[in-house]
């Protein structure tokens, strides 16, 4: 149950507890579906809502109330209903005499999108409103700021009432993650305080962190703007980068065939076909985190053991006799061999192990296309030695310069990299050769203009962001948070100007506690870290990677909206730094 998005599906699970429900939750789908369509009365049905609180969907609830349209209804609300909504909403009821009729109103905390066991993000549908780009714009108002972070919050919110626990907070200061981190310890306060309505009582914690208050680091996009335009070269990652992947769910286009349409014929439209990667995926689940070599060589492996299995069951038909008889016969006959028995049993193993076959042979051409027709792999191993000052072996401007190496935009990204990571500027006559052949390529020069503005005001800050050189080495996110897990999971590294700059929420002190100063010096057992203004695959992978180099700990992964390098440049060019409204 985790589309919870603007009149979103519900789950099956949710609503078939019977048999008997059946009818029922086929209409539910069809008035969530259809919620602000124009729908004929259906009086002896009830109707299960599950929406969102927005003023358009409870003016739709207002007016089914009025139109008499069910028999009872059950509203489910994604996240919290304010109690003006709700007068609405009984007003209403009162006004069309079908008070007897709202049978449950349910505020759902569901405002938030789990896409792993590890990994969650707030939202997909209107997420605009909340993205890199709306928190950093440059004529943003002062109560825009402050109502997108209010809706990060109440999703966070959300995210902990799910979980059951209270979160220790730790975020670094002057930045937007401090915005966050104190409206979402004021938030968790309030309701703490209201001990008879408060969802973090006992017999409302039921998350898997009931017993062990979780950790809650939060860090800001603007800290590291390397990695999200980084070429990867893991599979998910690469999925996400150069495909259509969306909420665990890859689009591949497939050709219209060998055939030519006939001579003035309209071409032939090329399939679309969806493919979804889930955890049920057991071949996903294991090398969604390996190098794209590696998962090659994997397919390839699953196929022959398929092959061999395949004869295997041939073998066995044709001994017994059956080569070309029909499954009836067979199974007729399978009590007489073990072995026939055995291999007739695997089949719908083997089937399916064809289709996740299929299903990543697919995937994987579709990745290797894309990596042979814009030599991907050059790109990602230039990068990974910019980013960790390694010697080059290329020129940039003969990459840059190439007309078979990438598209635009992957020219535009190496630079980015460049730029960002270089100790040193480059000189004016440098970058304006630079520039030169980035045009004569077809890049847009305009996220360049605002890089050098970010860069401009990061250098320009009394103290550098963490205090460190390593700003400037890419996947500073993820270095920063490893060296701050370091310590708060283990409590055996000493404290740095990192961690001791840290500020410290704890919802459950009083406030007339100080708030910076934590109080718990045992190590953590679970982390949940969460960047504020977006984030993406290659963070993801590594605190995985991280998190299972620590026994016992477990490490979870979430952002304000997920990007792709696409996605992320197109967010930053007509925009520049604006730190100052953030910390107003």
């Amino acid at each position: 149950l985790h589309k919870c998005n603007e009149n979103t599906t519900v789950d099956n699970k949710s609503l078939c507890a019977s048999d008997s429900l059946e009818s029922h939750v086929l209409f539910v789908r069809l008035v969530l579906s259809l919620l602000h369509s124009d729908r004929d009365p259906i009086p002896d049905v009830p109707a299960v809502y599950f929406v969102m609180p927005t003023e358009e969907n409870i003016d739709r609830i207002c007016q089914d109330l009025r139109n008499q349209l069910y028999e009872a209804y059950y509203l489910n609300f994604i996240s919290a209903i304010s109690r003006s909504k709700l007068e609405d909403i009984a007003s209403a009821a009162l006004a069309a005499t079908a008070v007897t009729q709202v049978n449950k109103v349910y505020d759902q905390y569901l405002n938030f999108i789990t896409l792993e066991d590890d990994m969650f993000i707030l939202c997909h549908q209107n997420k605009e409103l909340i993205s890199y780009h709306a928190i950093n714009r440059t004529d943003i108002q002062d109560t825009d700021m402050e109502a997108i972070m209010d809706t990060i919050v109440d999703s966070l919110f959300c995210f902990f009432v799910t979980l059951g626990a209270v979160p220790i907070i730790r975020c670094p200061r002057g930045n937007a993650a401090e915005v966050v981190a104190v409206k979402l310890d004021k938030k968790l306060r309030e309701n703490l305080r209201d001990a008879r309505n408060s969802l973090f009582t006992a017999d409302n914690t039921a998350g898997q962190f009931s017993f062990q208050r979780p950790l809650f680091v939060l860090v800001d996009r603007n800290l590291d703007m390397a990695t999200p335009l980084h070429h990867t070269w893991t599979y998910q990652a690469l999925v996400h980068d150069v495909l259509d992947f969306h909420l665990n769910r890859v689009a591949l286009e497939e050709g219209p065939g060998p055939d030519p349409s006939p001579s003035g014929a309209r071409p032939k439209r090329k399939n679309r076909k969806t493919y979804d990667l889930t955890a049920a995926d057991r071949f996903w689940q294991k090398h969604k985190g390996s190098p794209f070599p590696e998962v090659a060589e994997a397919v390839q492996e699953e196929l022959d053991t398929y092959r061999a299995q395949e004869d295997e069951v041939k073998r066995l038909k044709c001994i017994m006799g059956l080569e070309g008889e029909d499954d009836g016969a067979i199974s007729m006959l399978s009590d007489n061999t073990a072995k026939l028995t055995s291999a007739m049993s695997s089949l719908p193993e083997l089937l399916e192990k064809k289709r996740l076959i299929d299903l990543h042979t697919n995937v994987a051409t579709a990745v290797l296309d894309h990596i042979k027709s814009r030599k991907l792999d050059v790109y990602f191993e230039y990068e990974e030695k910019l980013m960790s000052k390694s010697t080059l072996d290329k020129s940039l401007l003969d990459i840059i310069s190439d007309p078979d190496a990438g598209t635009p935009e992957d020219k535009m990204r190496l630079f980015l990299i460049f730029f960002i990571t270089a100790l040193q500027p480059p000189t004016e006559s440098d970058l304006e050769q630079y520039s030169k052949a980035l045009t004569d390529a077809g890049c847009d020069l305009s996220p360049l203009n605002y890089v050098k503005q970010w860069k401009t005001n990061v250098l320009n800050q009394p103290s550098p962001v963490d205090g460190c050189l390593l700003l400037f080495s890419g996947q500073q996110i993820v270095r920063t948070v490893i060296h701050v897990l370091d310590y708060f999971l283990t409590c055996v590294c000493f404290v740095s100007k990192e961690t001791d700059d840290y500020r410290y929420f704890d919802p459950k002190m009083l406030r007339g506690s100080e708030s910076s100063i934590p109080r718990n010096k045992n190590p953590f057992q679970e982390a949940i870290v969460f960047v504020v203004g977006g984030g993406n695959y290659v963070e993801y992978q590594n605190l995985v990677d991280y998190s299972k180099s620590k026994q016992g700990k477990k490490v979870v992964y979430g952002c304000s909206e997920l990007f792709n390098a696409s996605q992320f440049i197109k967010q930053v060019p007509t925009r520049s730094s604006n730190s100052s409204k953030i910390l107003k």
